[in-house]
């Protein structure tokens, strides 16, 4: 089987992947940004290319349709709202999976030929803060570090990244540097303990939005103990003085940490020279993430500490190309090219080059604003490209009801079901990752070929064509006769030559001779460059600007959610979501809670817990546990109304925004809870798709069908109608088991002599080893054997997952664990657990600890 280089379409770590089109993966050991390494996403991209659930032809109204007739529906009626309601009648709304050539064009399209900048991302979601904070300081939008930094670097310090969860191969990178230099120190900055936290040497657990007033103290530190760089700040920084005037009125007790942790932190950072602050959604989703983002910066600038090999600030984007998109002018307040709306002779090159008949004269609607506009009415067609923001937005909610009044909505997606799409009028089949070619930037500024390896199927198109062909039949076709992705990226580089009388960071002259197909992952603006190492920036003074910020006056709630990621999900979930061994770890929403909390609650484990804000209400499965604080709750976004049916984790959060980013604050936000008072819990393992209409049901996929976590408030009069009705097997044959003492059921659906849906049901949540379960569906089990929920020939039951990577799960690793594996790498050579991508390793040590079994030495 022959393996294609191309990119993994994950986070923005960027790394390299050997695909194949049997469903091979391997990690890339040339790509400089992972060498080989994966996660287990990664890992499991082979598990997510078929074709179940795609959308592989044009819909109009729900019904199948030719491309000629779509394409000229959504070209005729943005051209309507056009002539009738101006240019600003109209959105865009991209995502960071689109490929840069995909972007461009997209942007093209609305900022030049349209003549509006209503085209916003949800890399708005992402890293908005981090592109406000670096221009304000820079002058530019610059991500100046290196990925070789991490390793370079004697401190560490990580802000609002569980790194091990949400960039696994960089925490990799970082351990194998520690390891093999233990001087190397650590930091992690977080409310929560997480997987991450296991590796560092020092856990600060912030109060939520405490980051201004914990850096503006570290500030005011170095310059009491004489660690500002004198020599640097008078060469090459402007607003010292003000700015430290400014972190000196700041209480540090905002932190929420004592004196003696602060005082700790701060001799850490001010006496190691090479230090690396990397930050992430912790600090950009937040209403004050701008000022987050240069608090940090205030502290690298004002001690030189940037421009240096294992020196600077680092932001680590979420997505695969939410920099591409950032470079080609993405968001709805930047020009192509890192050029600016505003700027006059920026907008009137970039109309020259394109020869555009328009361009747009001021900035468009940012994501929340956007969906505001919807609303209100004023946006009359929609278009959103590869993204879910009725689940992924604030107020998700509101958002959907906002794409629910726009009179014409139309979609790309390669997949058929999802919560926005349920809302378009036309739906675009676009090809995906393994079908379509181009270029996507990582959070290193490293340009990776993504190059197809399967064949484009049945009539998907690429987005840049699809795109193109809707500027064709607005009348722009001359402007848009890209044959291949490859004249788009010529075309890219080419008006960033044109543009080279404008100072900027973006150079793209690396490219100008590039062999496209044959491109290897490169940085601009040259490989090995290092930003600000000659001290200059790109403010008209050539210095950088230190800004002074002040600490946001915080309201404590008695609950306030945080939400993230899980470790072995990615989004929206329709790619990960397909992977069985990668919905086993987690398989339902859940929400992490203190056990003082829960006690005070009632909860117990397992139990549902209902979660409200102003904006909407979550049924979660309740985790408790002390890595979450006591007053915060920590939620994933993952789950859509797909796959639950009340567990969007946005339909809680508030549409509060940054005001000088737009960016969402999705990480800290008032909820009341309580138990939810379940009359019923229920497990179900079916082989077909299930259609659960429960008050909590939670849908996963497995490797013998589907299974489905469920719980009500009302019983059901008959069970055995019930679990055909949920599997969606009126007609089968019926076994049941009842237990009155006990208050179960358990009933086994069979048809064509074969096991078809397994339902469990208990007054109290379900203890029962769900792997055999799962394992029974689709055999010839008799259903008494079935119903016992047991491995057949009594195989032990592996329990829970842990290890993704290998399928390893929480039984098999006890049972190690008792003959003897007392060590992490122990475990690992016993049961191949954590010897892949190492996420699991903190599970690992924990399943050790709660063993009593002193740590071996590793």
């Amino acid at each position: 089987m022959t393996l294609t280089r191309t990119t993994c379409p994950y986070c923005g770590v960027g790394c390299g992947v050997l695909a194949g089109a049997d469903g091979t993966i391997k990690g890339d050991p040339d790509h400089p940004a992972n060498f080989g390494r994966l996660c287990s996403k990664g890992a499991a991209l082979g598990e997510t290319i078929d074709l179940d659930g795609r959308l592989l032809n044009p819909m109009i109204h729900g019904k199948r349709a030719d491309w000629d007739t779509a394409l000229d529906l959504v070209a005729d009626t943005f051209s309507a709202a056009i002539a009738q309601h101006g240019p600003d009648s109209v959105a865009f709304y991209a995502s960071g999976q689109l490929l840069t050539e995909d972007y461009y064009v997209a942007n093209k399209l609305m900022k030049g030929f349209i003549g509006s900048a209503n085209i916003d991302t949800n890399s708005r979601l992402c890293m908005a803060s981090s592109v406000a904070g670096h221009k304000r300081a820079f002058g530019t939008d610059t991500v100046p570090g290196t990925y070789e930094d991490l390793e370079q670097a004697d401190l560490i310090v990580l802000v609002g990244s569980n790194l091990a969860w949400c960039h696994p191969v960089l925490h990799q990178r970082i351990a194998a540097a520690k390891e093999a230099r233990p001087a190397m120190r650590v930091v992690n900055i977080d409310p929560r303990r997480t997987a991450t936290s296991d590796l560092a040497d020092m856990h600060l657990s912030i109060t939520p939005d405490g980051d201004v007033a914990l850096f503006n103290g570290l500030l005011a530190h170095l310059a009491d103990t004489a660690h500002i760089d004198a020599a640097f700040t008078d060469a090459h920084i402007s607003g010292l003085a003000d700015t430290l005037a400014a972190a000196r009125t700041t209480d540090v007790s905002d932190t929420g940490l004592p004196a003696d942790v602060l005082n700790a932190f701060f001799t850490l950072w001010a006496e190691t020279k090479k230090v690396v602050t990397v930050y992430s959604q912790g600090v950009n989703q937040s209403q004050s993430g701008t000022d987050k983002v240069n608090a940090i910066l205030n502290c690298h600038l004002a001690t030189g500490r940037i421009g240096k090999p294992g020196c600077g600030p680092f932001s680590v984007t979420g997505q695969p190309n939410a920099m591409g998109g950032r470079e080609v002018g993405g968001l709805s307040n930047m020009l192509a090219n890192h050029l600016e709306i505003d700027n006059p002779d920026h907008r009137a090159a970039v109309q020259e080059f394109w020869n555009s008949p328009t361009i747009c004269t001021t900035a468009g609607l940012k994501a929340v604003d956007l969906f505001q506009a919807c609303a209100d009415g004023k946006i009359k067609a929609l278009w959103v490209m590869s993204t879910n923001p009725a689940v992924s937005m604030p107020d998700a909610d509101g958002v959907a009801a906002a794409i629910a009044n726009v009179p014409f909505v139309v979609t790309s997606d390669m997949i058929e079901a999802t919560d926005t799409n349920a809302l378009a009028h036309v739906l675009l089949p676009a090809a995906g990752w393994g079908e379509k070619d181009g270029t996507v930037t990582n959070s290193e500024r490293r340009v990776s070929r993504q190059r197809s390896f399967l064949p484009i199927p049945s009539e998907a198109r690429p987005d840049w064509r699809i795109v193109s062909d809707v500027a064709t039949r607005m009348g722009f076709g001359d402007a848009f006769a890209y044959q291949k992705p490859a004249d788009i990226f010529a075309e890219y580089v080419a008006l960033d030559t044109a543009l080279s009388p404008f100072p900027r960071d973006l150079d793209l002259s690396i490219f100008a001779d590039a062999d496209y197909a044959n491109l290897i992952p490169t940085q601009w603006p040259r490989n090995g460059h290092r930003f600000f190492a000659d001290g200059a920036f790109y403010h008209p003074d050539g210095k950088a600007r230190m800004i002074s910020v002040t600490a946001p006056k915080l309201t404590k709630p008695r609950l306030a959610l945080n939400t993230g990621r899980t470790r072995d999900q990615w989004h929206t979930m329709t790619r990960t979501g397909k992977s069985p061994r990668l919905g086993a770890h987690l398989a339902e929403p859940y929400v992490e809670i203190h056990p003082t909390d829960a006690a005070e609650l009632g909860a117990v484990p397992g139990a549902v817990i209902e979660v409200q804000s102003l904006y909407g209400t979550a049924l979660l499965r309740a985790l408790i546990t002390n890595r979450t604080p006591k007053g915060q709750l920590f939620a994933p976004m993952h789950w859509t109304r797909q796959r639950t049916t009340t567990g969007t984790i946005n339909s809680l959060t508030a549409p509060v925004v940054d005001p000088v980013s737009g960016q969402p604050s999705l990480k800290a936000g008032a909820v009341t809870a309580q138990v939810y008072p379940a009359a019923w819990y229920g497990f179900l393992a079916c082989r077909d798709h299930p259609k659960a209409q429960t008050p909590y049901a939670a849908i996963s996929r497995t490797n013998t069908g589907w299974q489905v976590e469920l719980a009500g408030r009302d019983i059901p009069n008959d069970w055995e109608a019930e679990a055909q009705k949920i599997a969606g097997l009126h007609g089968a044959n019926v076994s049941v088991q009842r237990d009155p003492a006990s208050g179960t059921t358990r009933v086994a659906l069979v048809q064509d002599g074969e096991i078809a849906a397994l339902l469990f049901v208990a007054p109290r949540p379900v203890v029962i080893a769900r792997s055999a379960i799962i394992a029974a569906i689709g055999t010839d089990t008799p259903s008494l054997d079935a119903l016992a929920g047991r491995h057949a020939a009594n195989l032990p039951d592996p329990g829970a997952t842990v290890c993704a990577c290998f399928n390893v799960g929480r039984n098999t690793l006890i049972s190690a664990i008792s003959a003897g594996a007392g060590s992490v790498t122990a475990l690992g050579a016993a049961t191949c657990a954590g010897t892949n991508c190492g996420s699991c390793k903190p599970e690992l040590k924990a399943l050790i600890a709660e063993a009593s079994i002193p740590m071996a030495a590793e």
